[in-house]
């Protein structure tokens, strides 16, 4: 049972009516708080039953992190009473829901929609916590309420900041492929044409048959390969979680990793995706060639940091599971320099024999900011242990390097960037 303002101004002047007679007495007094609780038991029962009403939902199921989600709830009245009242859409508080409830009236029989709109501020599942109905008599004083099961979920996908870089990412692509101006020749690159041999080419490109068959010396062509396999690897563990800027470490790999798979899929090679701390969390497989955003962002989405050491040896041998094909393997993770040279480092040799590997981390621009710092005693031992962590990460990104894996470090603004130019590089140097 609720009551309403209604009710306590009813009250109010019940009390007030008595002084004004001057005939306070017991009587009296049960007389009147009778005559109110009677008017209030009164509208309860005349209230439409809030338990009887049948919810439906109807809308969005995903929305992209930053952006609104647009709902509807459908109420249908299958009574023969006229619900009067209002209708609150519970969600989490991260969902930031408006309106928060909205006043129906539905007779009996009828169907009434309301809507709200969610703008989540974190990525994830979303799941609706039920829906309260509160239906209030005719006069306006009670009623009833209930919470109903309506059960929703909005997945919420990461935002994708870096698609902004795509176009001009796949014009240097174009490029490369020679729809512009450049043909790159390369050890492993696909074979494109034949042409008539100029002073300068190398002489290992000469198509003997082909020459044979003509008047002069012919050569062939190269571009850069088309299917290749890339496997993106995104560690989930503790490192995963620190904050750099206002956005978890591990939100600023996936939108590097997400250029990096739409820059990819355009140029033709499949990409795979595998999200790891000390056991799976998440695996996308491509079916072929193409785009796999709209799998990766699903497969991203519900994806948190787990608050434990990640495992790189079992890192490294479900990489190696994946198949004997040659891939490039990507590892957006952290260069800490404790867990890389007791677990990564020592099974590298073998990784990188098999694969080509690279290594992509997020840099804070904090800990370079305070190597400039002076003045006082604190700021020059934060300086001091920022030049620590900093050389360190140049001595473990140099080890990374000497055993043949690429490296790409980069703050939050140019990480994604950097990584897409590390494929492209590859690509050009033919080792892709």
């Amino acid at each position: 049972m609720v009551v309403t303002g209604r009710s306590v101004v009813l009250a109010l002047l019940a009390v007030g009516a008595v002084l004004v007679s001057g005939q306070i007495s017991p009587q009296v007094t049960a007389l009147s708080s009778a005559v109110v609780v009677a008017l209030l038991v009164l509208d309860v029962l005349l209230a439409a039953s809030p338990r009887a009403m049948r919810l439906m939902r109807e809308g969005d199921t995903s929305v992209r992190l930053g952006e609104a989600a647009t709902l509807s709830l459908v109420l249908h009245n299958p009574t023969r009473r006229t619900l009067r009242g209002r209708v609150r859409d519970a969600w989490p508080p991260s969902a930031h829901v408006e309106p928060r409830s909205t006043p129906v009236r539905v007779t009996g029989g009828e169907r009434r929609r309301t809507g709200v709109r969610l703008t989540p501020s974190r990525r994830g599942d979303v799941r609706a916590a039920g829906v309260t109905v509160r239906a209030i008599g005719p006069l306006g004083l009670a009623g009833r309420q209930r919470t109903l099961a309506a059960p929703w979920t909005v997945r919420v996908l990461p935002p994708f900041h870096s698609r902004r870089h795509l176009p001009g990412k796949l014009s240097r692509l174009r490029e490369l492929e020679g729809q512009h101006t450049a043909m790159v020749r390369g050890q492993g690159s696909e074979f494109d044409s034949l042409r008539d041999y100029v002073r300068g080419d190398d002489v290992r490109s000469i198509d003997w048959r082909a020459t044979a068959r003509n008047d002069g010396v012919v050569v062939r062509t190269w571009r850069p390969e088309r299917d290749r396999r890339i496997l993106v690897v995104l560690d989930t563990g503790r490192t995963s979680a620190g904050r750099v800027g206002d956005t978890p470490r591990l939100d600023h790999s996936m939108d590097a990793a997400l250029l990096l798979a739409a820059l990819a899929g355009r140029a033709g090679d499949r990409v795979d995706f595998l999200a790891y701390d000390r056991r799976v969390r998440a695996q996308v497989r491509s079916g072929g060639k193409g785009s796999q955003i709209e799998q990766l962002v699903t497969a991203m989405a519900p994806l948190e940091a787990a608050l434990v050491e990640s495992d790189p040896a079992g890192m490294a041998g479900t990489v190696m599971a994946q198949g004997r094909t040659r891939k490039l393997v990507v590892l957006l993770t952290d260069l800490d320099a404790a867990a890389l040279e007791e677990n990564l480092l020592p099974r590298l040799p073998a990784l990188t024999s098999r694969h080509l590997l690279m290594v992509a981390s997020v840099r804070d621009p904090e800990v370079d900011a305070m190597t400039r710092e002076r003045g006082t005693p604190e700021a020059l031992y934060r300086a001091a242990s920022a030049e620590r962590t900093l050389a360190e990460r140049r001595r473990v990104t140099a080890e990374l390097r000497r055993m043949g894996a690429e490296v790409v470090d980069a703050d939050p603004d140019h990480i994604a960037p950097a990584l897409a130019d590390a494929y492209i590089n590859l690509k050009a140097q033919g080792r892709l």
